[in-house]
């Protein structure tokens, strides 16, 4: 939830042109106006919201139901999203020259999601925890 609510957060400021205040870092609002805060139109932020929202409800869902398609895609969606942080945190060190907290929040979280999805992952391959059901 600590990610959704950062995205939401960077989604209303897009929307209400407003920029993110950055007490330790300066870059927030270069990276938050610059061309790559947006794909097609739509704030990345909100691509953000769309898919910590996905996570947590996959999350409830699979500890509701304990079906094991949803614990697979709890699993392959974080990669999907680590993949999108790392080529944010290039953009925002390599090419914006600038670093948004905000935005490296988001992609700390999106790692943190990654690892634990890995440790599922290890503690189903050795301790054989999970459900039989398919």
């Amino acid at each position: 939830m600590a990610g959704f609510l950062d995205a939401a957060y960077l989604t209303a400021a897009h929307y209400s042109n407003e920029i993110p205040p950055c007490s330790i870092t300066q870059g927030c609002e270069e990276v938050t106006t610059s061309k790559y805060a947006e794909i097609f139109n739509v704030p990345v932020a909100l691509t953000g919201v769309v898919y910590y929202l996905t996570v947590f409800l996959l999350s409830v869902y699979y500890f509701d139901s304990r079906k094991d398609f949803a614990l697979k895609y709890l699993l392959a969606i974080p990669v999907l999203g680590f993949v999108a942080s790392a080529w944010f945190v290039y953009v925002q060190v390599h090419i914006l020259d600038a670093i948004c907290l905000y935005c490296m929040f988001s992609a700390f979280t999106s790692a943190s999601l990654l690892v634990l999805g890995v440790a599922v992952i290890v503690s189903n391959r050795f301790f054989g925890l999970g459900t039989q059901e398919k």
